[in-house]
């Protein structure tokens, strides 16, 4: 037999090839466009519906400062309840005090559903109107949080019409204070079980957006994983994924519902956590769904509040802040609060996480940016996942653009290059 000495498959058998593969490519191009631009919050914070008022997020704000001034401050939590170095706790306690300063809450969800209830349709006709209000002078002021929005009751068939009522009445209500659809704005879904009900939310959104002559895709949802039948169907698929997929380009994150998945399962209530295996399972599932999509995650809450003795706090801010700690190391960037005394925990504890981890990150993409051989070889793949770890701490935070530029050579937009999956950023130039 001859050897070869060069490639034996022509042009035509090639050309074949990519005609035969078309579909496919087009397929995935569409189904996994992998991640865009939005920024992630670090949290979403839901409260009742007739407890919003304009002034809530300085307000929780407040009252997270007054319980770190009462328990010992922000480097004594840093300290004691997180277990940091002393250096390490230096860099985290000043921009968690910034933080509950600044912007205590990322993304606000008032809550017409479980946190709600049913008071009758007159009473949440009125109260929806009443937040739409608050919303309106809030957002025209400059007060609202980044993110910002309503969760209304699920598409089951005793509360369908009154959710979609809430929606419909919640979207009137503001546009009609703003005359244009307000950035930030962000719709929970909940309970969903079925690919079909996700279907029924499209077309719910297209006919809102019709009536309000609002652009195509102007209105987008995320899901609640509450429900075993959304993991497993009764004919052994998974329907998350397809529901994600029928989302039409409307699905921005998935959020895990600790409490009803692990009442569905029969899990007693003492053991309902976000840490819980059958938890972890869901959750995994979820995260395998999202991946490529451009799809957000964000975990459960914690029912156990920081109230109380001053144990009683140190306890439950131990829980929680060890909570946020294991949902960062596993990719889970974003997670619910449901108390002021939760703020310094999550910041703290997503703030030390990402510091933590930024000196070995800088230098192991440095050290790929530069081509300059180091103690561990990474590769494309590799330093897209070190360039999403810089950017998030980034957008959060934690990391500050100058430290990070001084030890990459990047820019905040040259990291975001690189962090994009779908980037053809491979090979990467250092910035300055």
């Amino acid at each position: 037999m001859t050897k070869a000495t060069h490639g034996v498959l022509g042009t035509d058998f090639l050309d074949g090839l990519d005609r035969r593969l078309g579909q496919t490519d087009a397929a995935l191009a569409t189904a996994y466009p992998g991640e865009d631009e939005r920024r992630q919050p670090i949290h979403t914070v839901y409260v009742p519906a007739d407890t919003y008022i304009r002034s809530l997020p300085e307000d929780w704000g407040s009252e997270a400062r007054a319980l770190l001034d009462r328990h010992g401050g922000a480097e004594g939590l840093c300290v004691k309840t997180l277990g940091l170095p002393s250096g390490l706790a230096t860099e985290v306690a000043p921009r968690v005090e910034a933080k509950l300063a600044d912007s205590p809450i990322e993304d606000l969800r008032i809550d017409f559903e479980d946190g709600y209830g049913d008071r009758g349709d007159d009473a949440e006709d009125k109260e929806v109107v009443r937040a739409a209000a608050e919303v309106a002078t809030a957002y025209s002021a400059g007060e609202i949080p980044p993110f910002f929005g309503i969760r209304f009751k699920c598409f089951e068939e005793q509360t369908r019409r009154r959710g979609v009522r809430t929606l419909d009445l919640f979207l009137g209500s503001l546009l009609a204070e703003l005359d244009a659809l307000p950035s930030g704005l962000v719709l929970t879904f909940p309970k969903v079980s079925t690919v079909s009900q996700v279907e029924a939310m499209v077309a719910v959104c297209d006919e809102l957006e019709s009536v309000h002559r609002l652009p195509t895709g102007a209105l987008r949802f995320e899901i609640q994983v509450e429900t075993p039948p959304l993991i497993l169907g009764p004919d052994g698929r998974i329907p998350i994924a397809a529901a994600l997929h029928a989302g039409a380009g409307r699905v921005a994150s998935l959020h895990y519902g600790t409490f009803d998945y692990s009442a569905s399962l029969q899990i007693a209530a003492a053991y309902q956590a976000a840490d819980h295996p059958a938890a972890d399972f869901a959750k995994q599932v979820m995260q395998v769904a999202v991946a490529g999509t451009g799809v957000h995650l964000a975990d459960g809450s914690t029912n156990i509040l920081p109230v109380g003795s001053r144990e009683q706090v140190e306890r439950a801010w131990a829980i929680h802040a060890g909570l946020v700690r294991r949902a960062l190391e596993r990719g889970y960037y974003q997670g619910w609060d449901m108390h002021p005394g939760h703020l310094p925990t999550r910041f703290a504890a997503t703030f030390a996480f990402f510091r933590q981890g930024y000196p070995q990150a800088a230098r192991r993409l440095s050290d790929y940016a530069q081509k300059v051989g180091g103690d561990v070889m990474d590769e494309p793949a590799t330093a897209r996942a070190l360039a999403r770890f810089l950017h998030r701490g980034l957008s959060c935070g934690a990391l500050d653009e100058l430290e990070v530029r001084d030890s990459t050579g990047l820019t905040p937009a040259g990291l975001a290059r690189l962090a994009r999956p779908k980037s053809d950023t491979e090979h990467l130039i250092t910035e300055g």
